[in-house]
């Protein structure tokens, strides 16, 4: 049985725009050691004709990252990792000044001049504001929404950070306290990454999968982010670069399972497999009204 999809606003810098339909949010590394070297950009040239592709593809979002979070990586400094950004971000609002974009970053203040600077319109923090604990009300101040997603530990650490005693459990009552204290600030649009590959082990990564349903009791918009990780290649006995395959496979089950938004390194397929999910919901909505 689908899972019934449920829209939701967003309040983009006073703009109101509906997910009325599933999103895909393209992944723009401005980094070097990124786990998969395909998603990389490091010159002005691969990173204009990595936006434009994205856009004409059918991203709905661009997140952009310049601090590499993939497990056991090295942190570069607030000051790198702005540099990194503010370069990036110029340009892509010089080239491409309407798209929606969202910065991947758990420093408040990362997350603050790219706001008041280049009009980044989501933060997208990989620790749900364990990290810095000036975040929450950093974005409840912004009047950004934030996608709130969970982790324990650091990416350093969060390996050995794998002891749950129900992992969906676990990390559906985690992010249901987050999202009180986040709303009780004034933060009206959050949304919900159970954090898949982060202080999670394999299996706990396909449980999760397979209750994903239950996360929508938290009364937010769903982010999956699944792209090329090691979930994916481990099982298949293949690397990142091989693993496309196995990462549409399971977008296409969160969709099934009522994923609001897809991040992704591949936007054309992330699109396909949203557009086919669409029409087999529609078939289903069809039958349950006749």
């Amino acid at each position: 049985m689908m899972t019934p999809y449920k829209p939701y606003d967003l309040n983009l810098r006073g703009r109101l725009v509906t997910i009325d339909r599933p999103w895909v949010m393209g992944i723009v590394n401005i980094t070097p050691d990124s786990f998969y070297s395909g998603s990389r950009v490091t010159d002005e040239q691969t990173l204009i004709t990595r936006v434009r592709q994205m856009l004409v593809e059918g991203a709905d979002v661009l997140d952009i990252g310049a601090c590499s979070t993939r497990p056991g990586s090295e942190q570069v400094s607030p000051q790198s990792e702005m540099e990194r950004l503010q370069w990036a971000l110029d340009i892509i609002r010089r080239e491409a000044p309407d798209a929606i974009i969202s910065v991947d970053t758990y420093r408040a203040g990362v997350a603050r001049q790219c706001v008041e600077q280049w009009g980044v319109d989501i933060i997208n923090d990989i620790s749900g504001g364990t990290i810095d604990e000036a975040m929450f009300a950093t974005v409840a101040e912004l009047k950004v929404p934030y996608v709130l997603m969970h982790m324990r530990g650091t990416p350093d650490t969060m390996a050995s950070m794998t002891d749950y005693n129900d992992v969906t459990a676990d990390v559906l009552e985690w992010m249901a306290r987050r999202i009180d204290e986040l709303r009780q600030l004034g933060v009206a649009d959050v949304i919900a990454d159970p954090g898949f590959g982060f202080a999670k082990t394999m299996e706990q990564n396909y449980e999760l999968l397979e209750r994903l349903e239950v996360f929508h009791a938290l009364d937010a918009p769903l982010l999956v982010g699944v792209s090329r990780k090691r979930m994916i290649y481990t099982p298949l006995e293949c690397t990142a670069d091989e693993a496309l395959n196995g990462t549409t496979a399971i977008n296409t089950i969160a969709l099934e399972r009522g994923a609001h938004i897809l991040r992704v390194h591949d936007v054309r397929a992330a699109v396909e497999a949203v557009k086919i999910v669409n029409l087999l919901r529609q078939g289903t909505n069809t039958k349950t009204t006749r």
